[in-house]
């Protein structure tokens, strides 16, 4: 967007004139509210100020030409609305101004409440209440504590403390007892706290209050959780933020009133029924932050029926419009319900294929909008271990599960704690009371979260969720001392350092390590629990939405297995053959002694019988292989180490000989070995003598290799299998050493195979950018090429991947370099754009030319649908990794509009 903008510009919008596919322009909150306004429900009015807004002032650090004039003429109209003014002594209007971006950030970014009071409109907002003093007083100490922190960045635990202060005077632990004297006083001293930081007294203009708002609500989008935040949901950092200005209603105007969040269905496990959390005479903010305990939906119905029934109605009709789980904000001022928010609604991955299976079956949507509903990562969250809890384990309390899943880690209390030990390899446990967003880091180092306040919709269970970590919320039992660094429960301290068990599914606290088990999805993907004959309602949504992705997908999907035993698995697991099989990883243990003899050896002699004695046993490595991949298509990657690997460390060895040396030892042997060391040795191995380029200098190793893979192939026809082959020549960069190896593998593979009917194809890795770039001559050699995406992103943006993700990958996110790291998820435009170029001109050289890929990336989600959009063949990746590309190869179809076979 331009720095300077028309004065005509649109900038804001009534609610009355958007609806919920303007996400883009009025963020999802205004979007929703708009449509729930032009649906006829009682939503308070207001208007929302456009993301386009935000950006122009981010990008010139004032409001936009045009704008403040907008936002006057949309003030006046709601004023004519309302029949009330701005913060007017006697009869005031007063607004809330949030935040809301395109994508949901729960508490990423700021939100004020009762704006419009100052001295003189406290006094007419209690009469317009009919005399009640406590609410407005109780009002005006909320604004003073939200707008001092987020506008003016007062430390909020100051207000905190007065808050404590107050209370404890009082002699109570609930805000509830604070009577109107009590809020006077402490309106008073918030007063003095604010002056205290920002050097002028609170402001007592109305106008200015609603600006000042406006502003921080736009910088919040680049405050460091919401950076934080994004980065990790991956949400682009150029949408910016709307502002949402709106009539407020008050749900602390005592026992009649109140403040709720619902959901149409559960958000931890996707069952139908009545969800959410109802706190009496609050404002929205004490749901959110669990300062108190908050009552069970349910429960509303013996408090306020024609409320409650209004509201399920009101539910039900947002869920057949919106066709999936919403998420929604109410509250009740004095028996009237309003409708303060919705949107889809965050929510566990087991709940998200539960939902999308039921809307399938109530004929909301179809089995392609299911598939598109759920992704790989959260059938990867579904895949993790669970407790098993067959021994004695006693819980020591129980909240809410909030967020399923079984941690178990060390207890902290802080989040700087929590990135600490994460940052050493730890699993911990973030204890607090209630989280709030500058807990975000924690929680994000954390294995599980566990609080002693709040609901299914604290701060803690919604991002939580949002995230996939484990979360208990509400385990009001336990007692969190956060200066003492420790909690106790049932009559036990648990201090920082100590272990603990969570369970967000059940909401169990357990002191100590509990054992995991595996999950319900990990056993049926392994077969032993059949969809179609249990009552588990996840295990049967699951099979349905991966039945459908199979018959969409167009890819194919190999694993990465060096063992029979992977292989095995891996095929239980769906695998449709091996993509990369790696013949390094059998020479490590017991065989490393012999490669050592091969790499150093000197004399013809010494170098074949190394050979000699690696060929039988690398031969029935193949066969277990290709007896569990029996019929389905192998491919063997020849031996790729980088020497470092397989020879004794330089240092090491130079001070062994100087030690033995100066011992006065017969040293001759070590000698001999130290020189051929520092013969072989590399400053830069993963760049040196490797793949085929240590085929082309050892002679013979590749012909032992390949010799082996035909053995074992014709073995395998022999005893009535199908073997089939692949042969891969790594770390090709020019065509004529795939011409030297393969003349010698076609002279070997005909001598072996004979009559057996076993057909061999021989192709090579692209992983060398020089590679990619000469695809089209290489592919005359090759008949097939997988590419190496590990070492093409090491090599194309010249990272060593075994250092720099410790040393500055941190920065690099950290400054918006990367969103993700590409070792994670494909870089399109870079290394993406070799695979495309290799492909494209792989298959115009050779129409037939089958392509894979079996790097890391094989089983990212987001790189799967990047490989289905380049055409190749199949992705390959770990055992485990194998369902999530099957989804995500289904949904690739799905999103692209492809058809629905191979």
């Amino acid at each position: 967007m331009a720095a300077q903008e028309t004065v005509d510009h649109k900038y804001v919008y009534d609610f009355s004139e958007g609806n919920k596919d303007l996400k883009d322009l009025l963020g999802g909150k205004g979007a929703n509210l708009a449509e729930m306004t032009n649906l006829g429900l009682p939503v308070p009015p207001g208007f929302t100020i456009t993301t386009e807004a935000c950006q122009a002032y981010l990008a010139t650090g004032r409001q936009p030409d045009g704008l403040a004039g907008q936002i006057e003429a949309h003030l006046e109209s709601l004023e004519r609305a309302m029949g009330k003014r701005l913060g007017d002594p006697q009869d005031p209007l007063l607004v809330s101004v949030r935040s809301g971006a395109k994508f949901s950030m729960p508490g990423m970014m700021e939100t004020v409440l009762n704006v419009g009071l100052n001295d003189q409109s406290v006094v007419g907002l209690s009469a317009q209440a009919g005399g009640n003093d406590r609410f407005a007083w109780d009002s005006y100490r909320r604004l003073i504590q939200m707008f001092g922190k987020t506008v003016c960045e007062v430390p909020g635990e100051e207000f905190e403390h007065a808050l404590d202060e107050a209370k404890s005077a009082k002699g109570t632990h609930n805000d509830l007892d604070l009577d109107a004297d009590d809020l006077r006083g402490l309106v008073d001293a918030y007063k003095k706290i604010f002056l205290k930081h920002t050097g002028r007294e609170f402001p007592q203009q109305p106008r200015e209050q609603l600006d000042l708002a406006i502003r921080a609500v736009f910088e919040s989008w680049n405050a460091e959780r919401a950076i934080l935040y994004r980065r990790q949901e991956r949400i682009p950092t150029d949408l910016g933020t709307a502002v949402n200005v709106v009539t407020m209603v008050f749900g602390n105007l005592g026992p009649d009133s109140g403040t709720g969040v619902a959901f149409t269905r559960d958000p931890a496990s996707g069952a139908q029924g009545i969800y959410g959390d109802y706190l009496a005479n609050a404002q929205g903010e004490d749901v959110v932050a669990g300062i108190r305990n908050t009552v069970p939906l349910q429960e509303l119905e013996q408090l306020d029926k024609t409320s409650y029934d209004q509201l399920l109605g009101i539910m039900a009709r947002l869920e057949e419009h919106y066709k999936d789980l919403c998420d929604i904000e109410f509250t009740i001022e004095r028996g009237k319900l309003w409708m303060l928010q919705t949107r889809v609604g965050k929510r566990t991955a087991a709940a998200a294929f539960v939902i999308a299976g039921q809307l399938v079956d109530e004929g909301l949507i179809d089995l392609d909008e299911a598939l598109h509903r759920v992704n790989g990562a959260q059938l990867a969250q579904l895949m993790f271990p669970r407790f098993q809890l067959d021994h004695d384990f006693q819980p020591v309390a129980k909240g809410i599960g909030a967020s399923p899943g079984a941690a178990s880690g060390t207890v902290v209390f802080t989040s700087a704690r929590a990135v600490e030990l994460a940052a050493e390899g730890k699993s911990v446990i973030l204890v607090r009371r209630e989280t709030n967003p500058d807990d975000l880091n924690g929680m994000i180092a954390a294995q599980g979260i566990l609080t002693s306040r709040g609901g299914k919709t604290s701060h803690a269970a919604v991002v939580a969720r949002g995230m996939g970590k484990t979360c208990v919320s509400g385990a009001d039992a336990i007692e969190v001392n956060v200066p003492a660094k420790r909690f106790t429960v049932a009559g036990q301290t648990v201090s920082e350092g100590d272990v603990v068990s969570i369970d967000g599914t059940t909401g169990k606290v357990y002191l100590g390590e509990v054992p995991v088990m595996p999950s319900e999805v990990v056993q049926y993907f392994e077969g032993s629990l059949d969809p179609e004959h249990i009552d588990n309602a996840l295990v049967r949504a699951v099979h349905r939405i991966m039945t459908h992705a199979d018959g969409k997908r167009r890819l194919a999907v190999r694993t990465n297995a060096d063992t029979g035993a992977d292989a095995a698995r891996a095929r239980r697991f769906g695998a449709e053959g091996i993509g990369l099989c790696r013949t390094e990883h059998m020479f490590l243990g017991d065989r490393r002694e012999l490669v050592e003899r091969l790499i150093l050896a000197r004399a013809p002699g010494e170098r074949e019988a190394a050979l000699e004695a690696l060929l039988p046993l690398q031969r029935a490595d193949f066969e277990e292989i290709f007896r569990e991949m029996d019929g389905l298509p192998v491919t063997v990657r020849l031996i790729d180490p980088p020497l470092h690997e397989f020879l004794p460390p330089l240092e090491q060895l130079a001070v062994n000989v100087a030690v033995a040396q100066e011992r006065g030892e017969d040293v001759a042997k070590e000698e001999a070995l130290l020189a051929a060391v520092r013969r072989m040795h590399e400053e830069n191995p993963m760049l040196g003598l490797r793949g085929v380029r240590l085929g082309l200098v050892i002679p013979g190793l590749f012909a032992m290799q390949v010799r082996a893979i035909a053995e074992a192939a014709v073995a395998c026809a022999r005893g009535g299998g199908v073997a089939k082959p692949e042969i891969m020549v790594p770390l090709v960069g020019a065509v004529q050493e795939l011409e030297t190896v393969r003349a010698e593998a076609e002279k070997i593979i005909a001598e072996v195979v004979g009559d057996s009917g076993v057909e061999v194809l021989i192709g090579t890795m692209i992983e060398v950018p020089r590679a990619a770039l000469t695809a089209g001559q290489i592919a005359e050699a090759a008949e097939f090429f997988s590419f190496g995406t590990n070492d093409l992103t090491q090599m194309g943006w010249g990272f060593s991947r075994d250092d720099v993700e410790g040393a500055f990958f941190w920065r690099y996110l950290e400054l918006g370099i990367f969103g993700i790291s590409p070792f994670e998820s494909i870089d399109r435009d870079g290394v993406g754009r070799l695979v495309r170029i290799a492909a494209e001109e792989g298959r115009a050289a050779r129409p037939g030319l089958k392509l894979g890929v079996c790097g890391e990336h094989g089983g990212d989600p987001d790189s799967v649908h990047f490989f289905h959009e380049v055409g190749l063949d199949y992705v390959s990746c770990s055992p485990f990794r194998v369902p999530v590309a099957r989804l995500e190869a289904g949904r690739a179809v799905v999103e692209t509009g492809g058809s629905d076979s191979r």
